[in-house]
């Protein structure tokens, strides 16, 4: 899916009236079966950028285009068929706290299943290898059949990524997939989303906290701040004098350690409030 933006601005689903813009004027197009990694200290904009992008919110100014269309402009059920072809992983997935794991990352296929399946699968789920395999691709196949609220945080966070690769989205919008991952498991969770994109042709858009994640498996970065595009540059073109410069005044933000792994602290999932289909 290609995405175009044209001077959109944009503000925070939590945003009070007269709030600035989180994303402001910002002009940028990301073609079909791109990857892309959009960085910048916190409160940059990125997770309003996404939700822009997912039709999850309306932009204030400027206009949209996915795919050459203008979302806002369709009708009801084609903006609804649009947003089926999308997928939007949250940082918090909202997982339902007492359902088995198996039904929550099948979950991703409701756009693209009949009522029919989707209720069937509420008590049998109807492709249990499908969620196994996505599952697997994260080092959590074995929580297959456990309910959600016996997960960890990092086990959550991982079951909302396998939730993307079993969707037949063709744009995937991912925000901060390793907050709660150590580096290990950060290095795979980031080749499993990227390899999953690339055999599907999907346009892959994720926010990083980790700059070097993102440098090393992004062939594309995206430097915002203050909600506004700060750099738009290969990998291989981004200077540290670029990164200084992004994170001014928030530098621990570059050379601070990744998040611990929330797997050592298994607690509840704090509820979300999710701004997307």
């Amino acid at each position: 899916m290609k995405i175009e933006f044209f001077d959109v601005s944009g503000r925070h689903p939590a945003a009070r009236p007269g709030d600035a813009p989180a994303v402001r004027a910002l002009s940028l197009s990301v073609r079909a079966g791109e990857q892309v990694a959009i960085i910048g200290p916190s409160g940059a904009g990125k997770t309003t950028l996404l939700h822009l992008m997912a039709c999850a919110l309306r932009p204030s100014a400027g206009r949209l285009l996915l795919n050459d269309n203008d979302p806002w402009q369709l009708s009801r059920s084609a903006l609804q068929d649009l947003r089926g072809a999308l997928f939007l992983a949250p940082q918090l997935p909202p997982l339902p706290p007492r359902q088995r794991v198996v039904t929550a990352v099948l979950a991703g296929r409701l756009p693209h299943e009949s009522l029919w399946t989707s209720l069937c699968s509420l008590f049998y789920p109807v492709d249990i290898p499908r969620a196994e395999r996505a599952l697997a691709g994260f080092d959590v196949s074995d929580k297959l059949f456990d309910r959600v609220d016996r997960l960890s945080g990092g086990e959550r966070q991982r079951v909302g990524l396998a939730r993307a690769l079993v969707s037949e989205a063709s744009l995937l919008l991912v925000d901060e997939p390793l907050s709660a991952l150590d580096p290990t498991r950060s290095q795979h969770a980031i080749e499993t989303l990227t390899q999953a994109a690339c055999e599907r042709g999907a346009t892959l858009v994720a926010t990083l906290h980790h700059v070097e994640m993102a440098l090393a498996h992004f062939p594309r970065i995206v430097g915002l701040r203050d909600g506004a595009l700060a750099f738009d540059l290969p990998a291989a073109a981004v200077t540290q004098q670029h990164l200084q410069a992004l994170y001014a005044q928030k530098l621990h933000e570059l050379t601070e350690p990744a998040s611990v792994d929330a797997d050592a602290f298994p607690t509840a999932a704090a509820p979300v409030v999710m701004h997307c289909r």
